[in-house]
């Protein structure tokens, strides 16, 4: 029996959801607030965090900010499942944007997950004690996101001879992200990078031809 486009699609991103949250709860469930232990050197570690809802651990505007961003992530959330259903009805839409759209929706729904739910069902994580479901420690809406993907590629020191950041510490990649930040993140650079010529005018697209 042949499975249809969108089947696929919803098949995909309930997978990616699903990936996100056992990484998650592994993680909350596991670790102390800050703890981290390596996977690959000193340059692929498990670092557990959490912030307040945005990607790579930022913060915006406190508890407003945290409502605020809330509303902002389920709708764009509904926004981009609407457009996959439009564009699934669409004749000639390429497989690559829908899948890549699938990508950035799984990732916020990840993201909306732990805002949404993670206060209500789960203790506070702390330094000292690891976090056990049947707890809360926020209200709805206001939960933590959980992050635990480090990539400290480059740590090391600026020469001191140079000017104005002699002596400083530099360390790249510094942002701490999670699997749903990744999904949305590859998705949205998929899009990008291979499937940008789909979502051009059609005056630009044969201005681009032409060349």
């Amino acid at each position: 029996m042949k499975v249809s486009k969108g089947r696929l699609l919803l098949i995909l991103g309930i997978a990616l959801v699903v990936i996100d949250q056992v990484i998650k709860v592994l993680v909350k469930t596991n670790m102390t607030l800050g703890e981290s232990f390596n996977v690959i050197g000193d340059w692929f570690r498990i670092f557990f965090i959490e912030n307040e809802g945005m990607a790579f651990g930022m913060k915006f505007g406190g508890a407003f900010g945290k409502f605020l961003l809330s509303f902002l992530r389920i709708g764009l959330f509904a926004a981009i499942v609407w457009w996959i259903s439009r564009l699934l009805k669409r004749q000639g839409t390429p497989t690559g944007v829908v899948v890549g759209l699938t990508m950035i929706a799984a990732g916020a729904m990840g993201n909306i997950i732990d805002c949404y739910f993670y206060g209500l069902i789960f203790s506070e994580s702390t330094q000292w004690e690891v976090a056990h479901l049947g707890g809360s420690y926020a209200p709805f809406m206001f939960g933590k996101v959980v992050d635990m993907f480090y990539f400290p590629i480059i740590d090391t020191t600026f020469p001191d001879w140079l000017p104005f950041i002699g002596g400083n510490p530099f360390r790249f990649f510094a942002p701490v992200f999670n699997f749903a930040d990744s999904c949305v993140t590859c998705g949205a650079l998929y899009l990008i990078a291979f499937q940008y010529r789909f979502f051009m005018t059609d005056d630009e697209a044969e201005g681009k031809d032409r060349k």
